[in-house]
């Protein structure tokens, strides 16, 4: 037996692969697609035109020149302006018709049972049942214009997470592995940004992304061909449960932090006599993160960010006692101990209602949105800009509101709405983004765009420049070959 392999053996760690702490693997036809966007402007707009290769070749110092000033000119005061993005992504689908892009003259068949509210911005108004949210409009720039062209919940949320339309379109219940194997956006901040204060640069949390039945987790939501390596974590746990600590990361019975201590001392001199060992790129990779997760469960700053009783009651309350809100309290958490990307996924399981109390509202939608889906998104999201605005963190946290579509602009047979790609709102709020300001329009149903469609790779580009990332910075697979990482644009007109 090798010096590390009995080191390894002597301290008995839950492996990255628990129940709670793993890193994560987390009817459209082709001619109604073209009827929303023709093949030439989908191609501009996601860049997989020749326009958008990198170039190769060499270039003149006044070519450089020239370009070093017009990406200057283009980035403005808002690139690298964002140290944190969290996303709150409401898995089932946007109603945009009922929240950012409500409809009041159309007939009631297409804009719901719900009216509208004045906002703090003058002109704009949002669906009444988000009266909080109403008053930090000026903060929040919406996008009304976001466009997949695609219906179903895996393919589609595969385009919102990588930027990159799925082959094929519209196919449920699609798993992860080639040729969908773009990395996702938390797999791409993963690669491009070191861990910070024993946590990885990029979490998601608290449920994996899948649909109802649990079949197979989303293509998109792992590092695909970057690898293993570059996967986020991937959180599964409750925050709101008695005694939650670090997901996976609870004391064996009968193990002390005493013992656990002593047998870390242990370790760490089997590690000085193995050292040559160690150094091999394979091990020194499950060495990184063991000691990771050592860390988590013998404590220090990064096992107190899952510490949420260290906060005050007032403010847990605010977020709601429940798994979604204290899931959002912990990306806050997450975000001030240096992680660079948490994203959160709609925590609801609830059998007992409609539609597994999610956003996937084919039956009974309206009494689905006024019973606690937009409640609960307008408490959380409202609280969530609030305490990041009071704590200086703002300016420097992109928070994104998303989901993988919106809903369709007629009521089904079942009061409900189904799934729609065609277009759908998202918003955006903090670091470099102008607030206050909407973006893009839909018909007079909410069914298709007419003005500055948006793409998702345009969005994820948006993210990418407020980290301060230009869409042509290089990743590389794991054969080494160079791949870009985003081929869409920044949508400037939201970013200050």
């Amino acid at each position: 037996m090798l010096p590390t392999d009995f080191a390894r053996s002597i301290v008995t760690v839950p492996p990255l692969a628990s129940p709670c702490l793993t890193r994560l693997l987390p009817p459209m036809t082709h001619s109604d697609i073209a009827a929303t966007l023709t093949r030439r402007a989908w191609l501009q707009r996601t860049g997989f035109g020749l326009s958008a290769l990198p170039f190769v070749g060499g270039s003149s110092q006044a070519q450089a020149a020239a370009t070093s000033t017009d990406r200057e000119m283009r980035r403005g005061g808002s690139f690298g302006k964002a140290k944190s993005v969290i996303v709150l992504f409401n898995t089932g689908g946007m109603p945009h018709h009922e929240s950012w892009d409500p409809k009041p003259d159309a007939p009631r068949e297409v804009r719901g049972d719900f009216g509208t509210i004045a906002t703090r911005t003058p002109g704009m108004f949002v669906g009444e049942l988000m009266p909080k949210t109403a008053l930090l409009t000026d903060k929040i720039a919406v996008i009304r214009s976001m466009v997949t062209g695609d219906n179903a919940h895996s393919t589609s949320g595969y385009q919102m997470l990588t930027g990159v339309p799925h082959i094929p379109l519209n196919r449920e219940n699609s798993g992860p592995g080639k040729p969908n194997d773009q990395p996702a956006i938390g797999a791409i901040v993963q690669a491009l940004r070191a861990p910070h204060g024993g946590l990885p640069s990029s979490i998601a949390l608290p449920r994996r992304l899948a649909n109802n039945n649990g079949q197979d987790p989303w293509p998109g939501t792992d590092a695909g061909f970057l690898g293993r390596k570059h996967d986020p974590w991937l959180m599964e746990c409750d925050p709101e449960a008695a005694n939650f600590t670090v997901p996976g990361g609870e004391l064996l019975d009968g193990m002390t932090n005493e013992r656990l201590g002593e047998r870390r001392t242990l370790l760490e001199r089997f590690h000085r006599a193995g050292a040559p060992i160690d150094a091999l790129g394979p091990v020194a990779e499950f060495e990184h993160y063991k000691r990771q997760a050592v860390d988590l469960i013998a404590g220090g700053q990064a096992r107190n960010v899952f510490e949420l009783g260290r906060e005050p009651e007032r403010v847990r309350e605010q977020y709601g006692r429940h798994k979604y809100g204290q899931s959002v309290l912990l990306a806050r958490r997450m975000i001030e101990a240096g992680v660079s990307y948490v994203q959160v996924h709609w925590a609801s399981q609830d059998k007992d209602r409609p539609n597994g109390g999610g956003w996937d509202t084919h039956d009974k939608h309206s009494e689905s949105l006024k019973g606690w889906l937009m409640p609960t998104m307008d408490q959380v999201y409202s609280t969530l800009i609030t305490e990041l605005d009071e704590r200086g963190l703002l300016d420097e946290t992109l928070v994104c509101w998303i989901a993988e579509f919106g809903h369709t602009p007629k009521f089904n047979a079942r009061a409900g709405r189904d799934h729609w790609g065609r277009v759908f709102s998202i918003a955006l709020a903090g670091g470099g983004v102008r607030g206050g300001m909407v973006h893009g329009q839909s018909d007079s149903r909410g069914a298709e765009p007419v003005s500055d469609v948006v793409t998702p790779a345009d969005y994820l580009a948006t993210i990418y420049h407020c980290l301060g990332y230009e869409p042509e910075t290089v990743v590389h697979d794991m054969q080494g070959r160079p791949i870009p990482i985003s081929r869409g644009k920044p949508v400037s007109a939201v970013l200050l």
